[in-house]
């Protein structure tokens, strides 16, 4: 079936940089969003950045001007470029997709994945 691989996050100091990554296989018809959220302990999973197959983005407040969210459409891929990264960005970062597949009768349906989540640590 969908699988969505994560990779990309780690440890880095204030003011550094990560690029994570999201590739989403299996029977996939077509990839109508995808998109990165958050987890920081004791906190709710807030959206972080979205990007459309066309192109359009949504970006978290707090992350406007540092981070770049993109896609290769031809990879079912989703990346995020995070820049100046700051402590209050450390958190559990989560890929999501809609996206359009063949379900296990033949039948095309829409379908909300997500990944396992990356750690991503910002400390000096």
């Amino acid at each position: 079936q969908v699988q969505l691989v994560e990779s990309g996050g780690g440890l880095v100091q204030p003011g550094g940089s990560l690029r994570l990554s999201c590739a989403a296989s299996g029977s996939i018809f077509s990839i109508n969003a995808m998109g990165w959220y958050r987890q920081a302990p004791g906190k709710q999973r807030e959206l972080v950045a979205v990007i459309t197959s066309g192109g359009s983005t949504n970006y978290a407040d707090s992350v406007k001007g540092r981070f770049t969210i993109s896609r290769d459409n031809a990879k079912n891929t989703v990346y995020l470029q995070m820049n100046s990264l700051k402590p209050e960005d450390t958190a559990v970062y989560y890929c999501n997709a809609d996206f359009l597949g063949y379900s296990d009768y033949g039948a095309l349906r829409e379908y909300d994945y997500w990944g396992q989540g990356t750690q991503v640590t910002v400390s000096s």
